[in-house]
């Protein structure tokens, strides 16, 4: 934790990223009861905070059941900073296997993931360079979503042959991220994604065992699944990621409340159109990102939500639009026209966000929050 003088909230610049870390811990919280409620392991995503102090407060309440990553950035941050754990969880290319050696030759547990057997003999050809064995697990796909094998075809059993047969390789397990709940639009349609993702997992680790293989790792992913799954039987970890700050999207898919989400964008007030009913602020798609998931789900949250400088949320309105380094507050399609006496000039006020892991990265701290004070200043980091 970096040394940092407390300071009023409203004396930030702005834009700055906010992190309520109460919210916070009680999420971490209720997901590391849940998760351990079913005899299964947390292995937390950290794409969400790239953050070491978070990552204490997670492993503080959860325990340490090792770490997923989404960048051999984060790996190495994380290794530097005491976690030998790894599960870098997205698809390996032969380019990084020289930087997972080094990880690896300096004591890093770390595990990557392929879902073709024509990147299985080139990370071969790495590992074999490299000195390494090199942990490897497939990546299955449980729902049509993105990436992955077919947890009932052939080429599942294609690709653990060639993971086990291969010299500097070896077959760890199986993974996938049910990255189709996000398009649920009801908690029962989530937790269908929820049941479907375990067993599909379960049995592409029964075919693979069958076939006289090892399998020991079966792991399942994705916040919204985590939150509601009620059955972990023969899973061995969970890695949710999003759900430590939760967001906008997550409230749409009702896996969270509003009051749950714990990151905000401070934004100060620069002008008016009052014609218009338009609040204009210095926080802008750069500050928020471009994200517009919500326009998808059944309320509409524009850019965010705008909330007091309590965090309070305002119902009524939404950041409506922006440009690169402006936003535009407005009230929410259908409702009254603004009143923008209530937005003074020089004012300040807080956006929750649609997608917690698109605003934390444009940003390389948190200023955490509590009791209308800025108590610390924790980095974060960025980039590949």
């Amino acid at each position: 934790m970096t040394d940092f003088i407390r300071t009023e909230l409203a004396e930030l610049q702005t834009p700055s990223l906010l992190l309520d870390r109460g919210r916070m811990q009680s999420n971490l919280s209720r997901m590391a009861e849940r998760i351990s409620s079913l005899g299964c392991t947390l292995r937390p995503h950290t794409k969400t905070h790239k953050s070491r102090d978070v990552l204490r407060d997670v492993q503080a309440l959860s325990g340490n059941g090792g770490v997923t990553v989404s960048t051999l950035r984060e790996a190495r941050y994380f290794f530097d900073s005491g976690q030998k754990d790894v599960l870098y969880a997205v698809g390996m290319t032969p380019s990084k296997v020289a930087d997972a050696a080094q990880l690896i030759h300096a004591g890093c547990d770390l595990k990557v993931i392929t879902d073709n057997a024509a990147m299985v003999a080139l990370l071969a050809q790495g590992a074999q360079a490299q000195s390494i064995t090199l942990p490897v697990l497939i990546e299955l796909d449980v729902d049509g979503h993105r990436s992955g094998v077919c947890p009932k075809s052939d080429t599942l059993l294609d690709v653990a042959r060639a993971i086990a047969e291969a010299e500097h390789l070896e077959l760890a397990g199986v993974m996938t991220h049910a990255g189709g709940s996000y398009d649920s639009r009801s908690i029962d349609e989530v937790k269908g994604h929820a049941r479907n993702e375990c067993a599909l997992s379960v049995e592409a680790a029964e075919r693979i065992r069958a076939a006289g293989l090892d399998c020991p790792i079966v792991s399942i992913g994705s916040t919204p699944t985590a939150a509601v799954v009620d059955d972990l039987t023969g899973v061995t970890e969970v890695r949710p990621g999003v759900y430590t700050f939760f967001d906008l999207f997550q409230a749409g898919l009702g896996v969270a409340e509003i009051d749950d989400i714990a990151i905000s964008v401070l934004t100060t007030v620069i002008g008016h159109q009052a014609e218009r009913g338009w609040v204009i602020v210095d926080a802008g798609w750069m500050a928020l990102s471009r994200d517009r998931g919500t326009a998808s789900q059944s309320i509409d949250q524009g850019y965010g939500v705008i909330c007091t400088l309590d965090g309070a949320p305002l119902g009524d309105v939404i950041l409506g639009g922006a440009n690169q380094e402006h936003g535009i507050i407005q009230a929410r399609a259908g409702g009254q026209a603004l009143d923008v006496t209530r937005f003074p000039v020089g004012s300040k006020w807080r956006v929750l966000p649609n997608h917690a892991c698109a605003t934390a990265a444009q940003y390389d701290c948190y200023h955490v929050v509590g009791d209308g004070e800025v108590t610390a200043r924790w980095e974060r980091i960025n980039g590949w």
